[in-house]
């Protein structure tokens, strides 16, 4: 069995330490056991680079989307994200979401595009991933009125309450667990992944962001999430073993890919 990424920028990978080389990047993490990547879209403007990766690369998928702080740009047109969506190798919509840390006064245009995606996903039944920052109580409504709950989707890179997590589980949701799991402030988020079941739980590196410890304040990249597997393995009291094939089982399932 293999470790799945299952969320990474691989368009935005810093390759110095494979001489600028993706093939390279994407061998070191295979050499760790990583088998699967999904290479995550953040606007319109990437979304034809992101496919082209996962075209390029057999164990590369993509996902198609709009980053809530993504507002230097139009919002997303639902014709142009469907037919994004068709292309065999694009499995999921997103990231998408709500993110209220920053800019107030633009809340408003956030739900806005977040809501198209959504509607886009329910469309084309694909599952959605999610960012949501600063946002627990909006982000949760918003999915219930307008997500497809039976596809479901991904909470990313999760660092908000456990109450929040267990709603989105209720939803039919996985967390997916990033290098911050690792981090010596992150008490609560280690809390919140002993208090879920596996079977909802997702690694991910969010590369090049984010690098777990022993390499935090280096550039991240798909390897690393091995990292991150072991370390929530140790949390939970389980082999990485074990780990590493429920999180793939849940991301295949989920994506809808064969095993």
């Amino acid at each position: 069995m293999y470790l799945v990424d299952s969320h990474c920028h691989l368009d935005r990978l810093k390759l110095e330490n494979h001489d600028g080389d993706l093939s390279a990047a994407l061998q070191a993490a295979r050499d760790r056991g990583v088998g699967r990547f999904l290479c995550v879209g953040i606007d319109m403007q990437n979304a034809e680079k992101v496919i082209e990766l996962a075209d390029q690369y057999e164990d590369v998928y993509a996902s198609v989307g709009v980053h809530p702080l993504s507002l230097e740009h139009p919002g997303p047109k639902k014709e142009e994200l469907l037919a994004y969506a068709d292309h065999p190798k694009v499995i999921a919509i997103g990231e998408m979401g709500l993110d209220f840390y920053y800019d107030k006064e633009q809340h408003d245009e956030q739900k806005k595009r977040f809501i198209t995606q959504l509607e886009v996903a329910r469309e084309c039944q694909k599952p959605v991933i999610i960012h949501t920052r600063d946002a627990r109580q909006e982000t949760l409504d918003i999915l219930r009125e307008h997500c497809d709950l039976e596809v479901g989707g991904i909470l990313h890179c999760f660092t908000e309450s456990l109450e929040m997590a267990q709603a989105a589980v209720e939803m039919n949701f996985y967390v997916s667990i990033s290098g911050i799991v690792t981090f010596r402030n992150a008490s609560e988020l280690r809390d919140v992944v002993n208090a879920l079941p596996v079977e909802r739980l997702l690694v991910e590196t969010d590369a090049p962001y984010l690098a777990p410890v022993p390499h935090r304040g280096k550039p991240n990249e798909p390897a690393y999430v091995r990292d991150v597997a072991e370390f929530v393995a140790e949390l939970k009291g389980i082999s990485y073993e074990e780990l590493r094939d429920i999180t793939t089982n849940n991301f295949n399932t989920l994506m809808k890919l064969p095993s």
